[in-house]
C-alpha cells in the first residue's frame, strides 16, 4: 500500500500532535489563572516626606526691601520677613521633631539675575544652621521639574516657594487630590504644608510656625 503524503491522513495527525505537545503546558497554566508578568508586580513610589512654605514676607504696597548689604530693593524680604526667615532654624531643632522632621535638603525658588529673590533669601540662613544642601536651580513655572528632584532627593524635603505656583507644586507631586489640601496658599506667611506618602498614597497636614508675635 502506498504511504500516505505528509499532508493528509494518520501521518498528518501524528505531525500536528507532536508539534503542538509542547504548547500544552502554557496553555493549561493560562486557563489556570498564572498571568503574572515575568518581571513581576509594578513597585510602589518610594515613601516622601515634603514640607512647603511660602517665603517670609514681603515688602507692602509703596514699601521696599532690602538685600543681605541693606539696600533697598523691591524684591527682597520686608523687616518683619528678615525676622522670620532669622528665625525659621527654630522649627527644626537638633532633638528629633516628629512634628517638623530636620529637612535633609532645602529648595528655593531661582531664576534670572534680577528675579525676586524672596525665598532664597527666606531659607539660605536656615540651610546655613542646618548645614543642609540649598538648590535654587528652578524657577517659578518649573514646578514639575522641581516636584521630580524633590521626590528623588533625600527625604525629608523642604521647599520655600512663590504662593502662586504652589498648587501647581502640588500637583506635579501628585498630591493635589488629598481631602483638605486647599485650592490655593492663603494670605499668610506663618505655615508650614506637609505631605507624606506611604505605600504610594499621600496624607496632608497644616503646622503653624509660631515663630513671630502675631503668627496664628
Amino acid at each position: 500500500m502506498p504511504e500516505a503524503p505528509v499532508g493528509s491522513g494518520p501521518r498528518r495527525r501524528t505531525v500536528l500532535a507532536a508539534a503542538l505537545a509542547p504548547l500544552a503546558p502554557v496553555g493549561c497554566s493560562a486557563r489556570d489563572g498564572d498571568r503574572t508578568p515575568a518581571h513581576g508586580p509594578k513597585a510602589a513610589p518610594k515613601d516622601a516626606l515634603i514640607m512647603v512654605i511660602r517665603h517670609a514676607e514681603k515688602p507692602y504696597a509703596g514699601d521696599t526691601g532690602e538685600d543681605a548689604e541693606g539696600n533697598e530693593d523691591p524684591g527682597f524680604l520686608a523687616g518683619r520677613g528678615r525676622r522670620r526667615a532669622e528665625e525659621l532654624y527654630r522649627l527644626f531643632p537638633p532633638a528629633a521633631n516628629p512634628s517638623l522632621p530636620r529637612p535633609a535638603v532645602v529648595f528655593a525658588t531661582g531664576g534670572p539675575a534680577g528675579a525676586p529673590a524672596r525665598c532664597r533669601q527666606t531659607v539660605e540662613g536656615l540651610a546655613t544652621a542646618l548645614r543642609t544642601p540649598l538648590r535654587s536651580e528652578f524657577a517659578v513655572g518649573a514646578e514639575p521639574a522641581l516636584a521630580r528632584a524633590a521626590l528623588a532627593a533625600p527625604m525629608p524635603v523642604l521647599i520655600c516657594w512663590e504662593h502662586t505656583g504652589i498648587p501647581r507644586l502640588i500637583r506635579s507631586l501628585g498630591a493635589h487630590r488629598v481631602i483638605g489640601v486647599p485650592a490655593a496658599w492663603p494670605d499668610r506667611y506663618d505655615l508650614v504644608w506637609v505631605f507624606t506618602r506611604r505605600e504610594g498614597h499621600w496624607s496632608f497636614r497644616e503646622a503653624p510656625q509660631h515663630l513671630l508675635p502675631g503668627d496664628a
